[in-house]
């Protein structure tokens, strides 16, 4: 049995989470207007599958979880294929404890390295440090297992780190690890 759905639900339900789904979807393909296909394309499908929605559940996340699979799926159109699997020892391969990164930093030099991480590294950060899902929601939202979250979270994490401190060390800030002498130890 399909209930009905009606154009003010999906309003107050979706539409809310419309600048926060853009503002990924920016992140994540580096281009405005791409961004706002994307983003047109998440809220027709989430439109067209409303029906499926279940009312008092995770919206936001439902939403991602459609941005998600909308991205992956352009990206192996335009990528023909050429996936590459990363090795589960790379993935399991976390830092304990690394020095925080000084705050002296400007938005743009935290975007630009954001920018840097390759995209499942990218991806991953987003979704639980500006977007803050739970593991097990990012998991769910890119249908990848916890455990894959929190080593990409880690390693992510760990780059924007180097990438970071790098930056800081440039300012003169005492104390900042430089990219250099991580990856020279990693």
């Amino acid at each position: 049995m399909r209930r009905e759905i009606t154009a003010e639900a999906f309003e107050s339900e979706a539409v809310p989470h419309l600048d926060d789904l853009f503002r990924t979807a920016v992140r994540l393909v580096a281009e405005r207007a791409e961004a706002e296909d994307l983003v047109q394309e998440v809220y027709l499908q989430a439109w067209k599958s409303f029906d499926r929605y279940e009312p008092g559940t995770n919206c936001r996340a439902w939403l991602y979880k459609i941005l998600f699979h909308k991205l992956n799926h352009q990206r192996r159109k335009n990528s023909h294929g050429r996936w590459v699997q990363a090795d589960d020892a790379l993935l399991a391969d976390t830092v304990a404890c690394v020095p925080p990164v000084p705050h002296d930093l400007t938005d743009e030099e935290v975007v630009a390295a954001l920018d840097g991480l390759q995209s499942g590294f990218r991806e991953v950060v987003l979704l639980a440090d500006v977007e803050e899902f739970s593991y097990k929601e990012i998991a769910g939202v890119l249908g990848i297992p916890i455990g894959t979250v929190m080593s990409r979270l880690s390693r992510g994490r760990r780059q924007l780190r180097e990438a970071l401190a790098g930056v800081a060390g440039q300012y003169g800030v005492k104390g900042a690890v430089r990219s250099e002498s991580l990856s020279a130890t990693a």
